[in-house]
């Protein structure tokens, strides 16, 4: 770890870190208010991907639906319409949307193996937004000037690594570069997180077996055809198994790569002087 004491930490003249857990539990709250303060630089996974890496597969899908219009279809081929996404820190459906739910197209689901397609796009796309966090490090620094950069990565980062594995590629560029400091949430928190979703599922990125294993098994549970699967149905059901699947992954790396600290504690930090101190009692706490 770049820290490996609480004074290390505090004496440190350059704070790097990055969040990472579940969504909702504190991580852009948290980035947000750090660079509000005017010293730290936020570099957010999910903002990188949509853009740099997935914004022309985004902007094509638009491109696809309105071209099925003939009004947009005669704008676009004469290039009189220019067609984009406004995806933001705090606004990222236009991501979410893309990668989709599988299921009946009846009901906005695509074709699994067009589901799959787009999971791998992101995967590709998340590991190199990941990768790109020291150059960004580097950018804060020598183009705008700032001290203290913290980066908010995406919920899905624990289905692109191998925390067990001390040689991991990802983790190894991350933990060089900024001390990585898990939001770990509670079973009230869980409980809520669920309820969340089940009131406005979202589609998200999962690991290829985990997915494939899950579609399987709803299959064979609930006995529909492929084609009229209810989308929102299955990633319902999905998103309570990916809780369990995905908390011993972000154990395990706030055991061999960083800290930990407590969704209760995150929701306490007011200013960027209290996270600095939740993060010094987490340093002190791993000993």
């Amino acid at each position: 770890m770049i820290y490996e004491t609480a004074q290390d930490w505090r004496a440190a003249d350059r704070k790097r870190v990055l969040l990472f857990g579940m969504s909702g539990l504190g991580k852009t709250h948290v980035s947000n208010l750090l660079r509000e303060s005017g010293d730290w630089f936020h570099y957010s996974i999910d903002y990188r991907i949509g853009t740099r890496y997935m914004g022309e597969h985004i902007a094509d899908n638009f491109k696809r639906e309105a071209m099925r219009v003939p009004l947009l279809r005669e704008l676009l081929m004469t290039d009189s319409v220019h067609i984009t996404s406004n995806i933001t820190f705090n606004n990222l459906s236009p991501l979410s949307t893309y990668l989709g739910k599988p299921g009946d197209p009846a009901k906005g689901g695509l074709p699994f193996a067009e589901y799959m397609r787009r999971q791998d796009q992101h995967r590709r796309a998340e590991i190199s937004a990941l990768l790109d966090t020291p150059h960004f490090i580097d950018r804060a620094r020598e183009l705008y000037g700032y001290c203290h950069f913290v980066c908010d990565s995406g919920g899905s980062i624990c289905e692109v690594v191998d925390p067990d594995d001390l040689s991991d590629p990802v983790l190894t560029a991350l933990s060089g570069a900024a001390l990585m400091v898990w939001i770990k949430g509670s079973d009230a928190h869980t409980e809520e997180l669920i309820r969340r979703f089940d009131r406005a599922p979202k589609p998200m990125y999962y690991q290829p077996d985990f997915l494939r294993t899950a579609w399987s098994d709803y299959l064979a549970e609930t006995g529909v055809a492929e084609d009229k699967v209810n989308p929102d149905a299955f990633v319902r059901w999905t998103y309570a198994r990916a809780l369990a699947h995905r908390q011993p992954i972000y154990a395990a790396m706030a055991k061999n790569w960083g800290v930990s600290v407590t969704a209760e504690e995150v929701a306490t930090v007011r200013t960027p002087a209290d996270f600095e101190n939740l993060v010094a009692r987490a340093l002190e706490a791993r000993g």
